[in-house]
């Protein structure tokens, strides 16, 4: 079962207004430009945080991620791609996004104070879908969260 890391976001707090960049503009920004990969998603995901980035004056588009290398069926994922110094922001733009979804359930931003006890040589979940596997490249390799 597949989690996505991105919760989907009300209304409320979905850009009601036109993106500060549109798409056109965004294409030719980065039409000579450096990108790479910052976040990985489905599609529906992917959109959603293009259109943030959007709205948030970061040039982006999307790129569709090569296959898995799980040797198994998965579904498609989607790149989003910013320039590289783009890269804080659109992460500053998602952990406020977070936060702010974690303010509305009443959290208080409790959810990582948690402790877990580990076994030796165990691998902590990922936050976002529970896998127990080592990173790679720092990201966890069934969801992409970077966690480091």
């Amino acid at each position: 079962m597949e989690l996505s890391f991105l919760p989907s976001l009300d209304a409320s707090i979905r850009p009601v207004q036109d993106a500060a960049v549109t798409k056109e503009e965004a294409l030719k920004v980065l039409e000579d430009a450096e990108v790479v990969p910052c976040v990985s998603a489905g599609i529906a995901d992917a959109k959603e945080v293009l259109s943030a980035c959007l709205a948030e004056d970061i040039p982006a588009i999307l790129d569709r991620e090569a296959g898995c290398d799980h040797g198994k069926s998965c579904s498609p994922r989607i790149d989003l791609c910013v320039r590289p110094d783009d890269v804080p922001r659109v992460m500053a733009m998602m952990h406020a996004r977070w936060q702010s979804l974690l303010d509305q359930e009443g959290t208080e931003g409790t959810l990582g104070d948690k402790t877990v006890a580990l076994a030796d040589g165990e691998e902590p979940p990922c936050p976002a879908c529970g896998t127990k596997t080592p990173l790679k490249d720092g990201a966890c390799p069934e969801c992409g969260l970077q966690l480091e």
